[in-house]
C-alpha cells in the first residue's frame, strides 16, 4: 500500500490519502490526519479494518458515490463496528442510515470542506466529493465511477450527454487536483486511448510510466485532472484528431453528443 504523504513542510496533521486494494481491481481510499479517518466507497469491510489497524487510526466518517455493491458492501459492518456517520447521494439505494447529499451540498472532514458535485451518468444519481484546499495543500477529486485514468464509467443508468457533461464538469476542475478513481483500470484504458490517439506523445509517456509503475506492484493512481486532459479521450472528444477516429468508426456521430455516444459504445466492444 502507497500512502501518499503531504507537501514538504506542511504540519504534521495534514491531510494524508491511502488507496486500499479491494475484490480484483477495486480502490477503496482512505483519508487520514494521523488519528482520524474517513473511506470513500467501502465495498469491503476487511480492507479497511486491516488498514486502520496497521496506522493507529479512528474510523469517523464515510463517503458513498453511488450505489454499487462494490462500493457499498461494507459500509454496515464499518458503521456497526465504529459508529461513524455515512454520507451519500440521494436519490440512490445505499444501507441505511445514510445522510443524503446531492449537488452543491458539502461535508465537513478532516478538518476540511468537500464539496458534492453532481455526476450522473454511471448510475442516475453518482456524486463526487472534491476538497477546498487550502492554499499549499493538495486538492483531493474522489469520482468513484464516473471518471477513470484514461477512461470513464460505463453508461448503466445515465445518457451519454450526461456523462458528457460530468466528465465535462470534472475536467473543469484545477489541473493540480488529484484524481482518485474507484478502480485499476489504467492500463487497459490506455490500450484503447492509444488506439484512438496513436500520435498522442503525452499518451506515449504515460503509457509508459503507468507500466512501471504496475510491474512494480504499485496503483498508477492518483492521477491529475492535468494529465487526463491530456490522455484521456473521454475528456478529449472534442478534439478534432479524436473526433475524426470517432467518425472513422462510426460517421454518423456528427454532434458533441453523438461523438461521445460512439467512443463509450466503440470503448464497450474494445478487446
Amino acid at each position: 500500500m502507497t500512502m501518499v504523504p503531504p507537501p514538504a513542510g506542511a504540519a504534521a496533521s495534514a491531510l494524508r490519502v491511502l488507496p486500499l486494494p479491494a475484490f480484483s481491481d477495486n480502490y477503496i481510499w482512505l483519508l487520514n490526519d494521523g488519528r482520524e479517518a474517513w473511506v470513500v466507497d467501502p465495498g469491503d469491510d476487511a480492507p479497511v479494518r486491516r488498514a486502520l489497524h496497521e496506522h493507529g487510526l479512528r474510523l469517523t466518517g464515510i463517503l458513498l458515490t453511488h450505489h454499487h455493491a462494490d462500493h457499498t458492501g461494507g459500509v454496515a459492518a464499518l458503521r456497526d463496528a465504529t459508529g461513524c456517520r455515512v454520507f451519500g447521494p440521494a436519490g440512490e439505494p445505499l444501507p441505511e442510515p445514510v445522510q443524503r447529499v446531492a449537488d452543491g451540498d458539502s461535508v465537513e472532514a478532516l478538518g476540511q470542506r468537500w464539496r458534492v458535485l453532481a455526476v450522473p451518468g454511471h448510475t442516475a444519481g453518482h456524486v463526487a466529493y472534491v476538497n477546498d484546499a487550502p492554499p499549499g495543500a493538495p486538492r483531493w477529486l474522489f469520482c468513484g465511477d464516473t471518471l477513470f485514468s484514461a477512461g470513464c464509467g460505463r453508461l448503466f443508468e445515465g445518457t451519454p450527454a450526461q456523462m458528457l457533461a460530468s466528465l465535462d464538469r470534472l475536467a473543469a476542475l484545477p489541473d493540480d487536483t488529484h484524481v482518485c478513481c474507484a478502480h485499476e483500470y489504467t492500463l487497459s484504458n490506455l490500450r484503447f486511448a492509444r488506439t484512438v490517439e496513436p500520435d498522442n506523445d503525452a499518451l506515449r509517456v504515460y503509457t509508459e510510466a503507468c507500466e512501471v509503475r504496475r510491474a512494480a506492484g504499485q496503483p498508477t493512481l492518483p492521477s491529475t485532472v492535468g494529465v487526463e486532459r491530456r490522455v484521456n479521450p473521454f475528456l478529449r472528444s472534442r478534439e478534432p484528431g479524436v473526433r475524426r477516429a470517432i467518425q472513422q468508426w462510426d460517421p454518423s456521430a456528427d454532434t458533441d453528443a453523438a461523438a461521445f455516444a460512439a467512443l463509450r459504445r466503440w470503448k464497450d466492444g474494445f478487446r
